[in-house]
Parts: structure tokens; C-alpha cells; sequence
């Protein structure tokens, strides 16, 4: 088994996984997002029409035009259909390219693991250390909420939180597994989850906390955020159990042509 045929199943995966992930995001997701642009809509909408009759009343006329700026502009159903489609199969082609290449690295290296199970493995750790430990800290949200002048600082926080997250988890796993043979796989797994929690949640207690949600509707972030984990979740699952699948069946394969020619040999 070669780190190829790993990087092309995992890019396999990965494809599918992208067209899973877009079907849940626009079927579960993207209600939401539009409850929360026709919100964004409305509140900017109101200042708007107040300023008008302000102007009115002093017997001031305003003529906006809407010029090119330059700018190319996408239509909201380009966006919800062929733009969300291109991102989740961008992500999810680069995601499986990624886990491919490391379930290569830790294939036989993890234990007694066959291949199917380290595989399956790395994708929860992966799932858990990339994606849903930095939500649980920073969860997404929808258009209205935030405060455009602090976006950059905001992305900064996040990816500062999730390399500390997908470090740690990488070092205490290498360091699970060179434990492994002396203290066995119970107290190694305990050992390892513990620390990473201690970790990531240290971490998350320095890392600033953000606040920007306002008087938005309650119910419609929560809907949102929920949608947005589904989403999560439907990628790495679907990644790890079809990647899982396809290197098991390699593995498999190549059992049997071993076993044959070692047959072959011994007549």
C-alpha cells in the first residue's frame, strides 16, 4: 500500500464527502442563513427609511446612485447552489487529500489497529481537534451578527486556537502511541483525552471571548450554529467512513495477492 493509492482514496473521500456536505448545508443550512440576511435586510432597511423622512421633513431630497464599482457582484441563488457546492467540494477534495496522506503515516503504527481502524482514528481526532473543540470556542454565526471591524481580530483568535487545539492533539496521540506498549491502550486513551482537555480548555480560558451577538433572535442562532455542527459532522463522517472503506478494501486485496503468492511459492 502506497502513499499514492492513500492520497487517491482519500481525495475519493473526499469528493464524496463534498457532495454530502453540500446536500445537508442547503438543505438544513441554508434556511437559516436566509432567515438571518431578511433579518439583516430589515434592520438595515428601517435606519434607512428614517433618515428619508428625516430629510423630507427639512425639505431635503437625496438621490442615491448605484454605480459600477468595480466590483462583480453574485446573486443570492448562485450562491446557495453552484458557489456553496464549489467550497464544499473544495474542502472536502483538500480534507480527504490531508487525511489520506496521514492515514498513511500512522497506517501499522498505531498498535494492533488494521488499517480500517487507524484510518477511522485519525478522522476523529481530526473531526475533533480541527473542528468541533475551535466551534465549541468560537462558533460560527450567521450574517447580522458580529462587528465588521473586528472580523480580522476574530480570525485571528480562531486559528491561533485551533493550531493549539490540532497540536496538541497531534503531539499527546504520537506520545499515546510510543506509551502504548508499556502501559497499554485503556490507561494510554485515558491518559491522552485527559490531557488534551486540560490543553484546550487552559487554552480556551486565555483566549478572548467574543461577545458581538447583539439583540439577534436567539432561536434563529441556534438553529444556525446546530445546522452548522450537522454540517461538520456530515463532512468528517462521511470522509472517514468511506476512506475507512476504501483503504480496508485495498488492504484486503492485497492480503489475498500476498497469501496467494505465498501459496504459489511453497508448492
Amino acid at each position: 500500500m502506497t502513499a499514492r493509492a492513500f492520497l487517491i482514496r482519500g481525495l475519493i473521500a473526499g469528493l464524496v464527502a463534498g457532495l454530502a456536505t453540500f446536500f445537508v448545508a442547503h438543505q438544513v443550512g441554508e434556511p437559516h442563513v436566509e432567515t438571518a440576511i431578511a433579518l439583516e435586510e430589515a434592520g438595515a432597511a428601517a435606519p434607512a427609511e428614517h433618515t428619508h423622512d428625516e430629510a423630507e421633513a427639512d425639505g431635503h431630497t437625496h438621490t442615491h446612485s448605484h454605480g459600477d464599482d468595480g466590483g462583480t457582484e453574485v446573486s443570492r441563488d448562485d450562491q446557495r447552489t453552484w458557489g456553496l457546492l464549489t467550497a464544499t467540494l473544495t474542502v472536502g477534495v483538500a480534507l480527504g487529500g490531508v487525511l489520506g496522506l496521514v492515514a498513511a503515516g500512522v497506517a501499522g503504527r498505531i498498535g494492533r489497529l488494521t488499517v480500517r481502524q487507524s484510518t477511522a482514528l485519525v478522522a476523529v481526532v481530526g473531526f475533533v481537534s480541527f473542528s468541533l473543540v475551535p466551534f465549541l470556542k468560537y462558533p460560527a454565526t450567521p450574517p447580522a451578527v458580529g462587528d465588521a471591524a473586528t472580523i480580522g481580530a476574530r480570525t485571528g483568535d480562531y486559528f491561533g486556537f485551533l493550531l493549539v487545539s490540532v497540536v496538541a492533539a497531534v503531539l499527546l496521540t504520537v506520545l499515546a502511541v510510543r506509551l502504548l506498549p508499556r502501559y497499554g491502550a485503556f490507561a494510554v486513551t485515558v491518559g491522552a483525552v485527559a490531557a488534551y482537555l486540560v490543553v484546550v480548555v487552559v487554552a480556551g480560558q486565555m483566549f478572548p471571548t467574543v461577545n458581538e451577538v447583539g439583540d439577534f433572535p436567539a432561536d434563529v442562532l441556534w438553529y444556525f450554529r446546530r445546522a452548522s455542527v450537522i454540517t461538520l459532522a456530515t463532512t468528517w463522517s462521511v470522509l472517514g467512513v468511506v476512506l475507512a472503506g476504501l483503504l480496508g478494501r485495498l488492504q484486503d486485496q492485497e492480503t489475498v495477492a500476498a497469501e496467494r503468492k505465498a501459496l504459489a511459492a511453497s508448492l
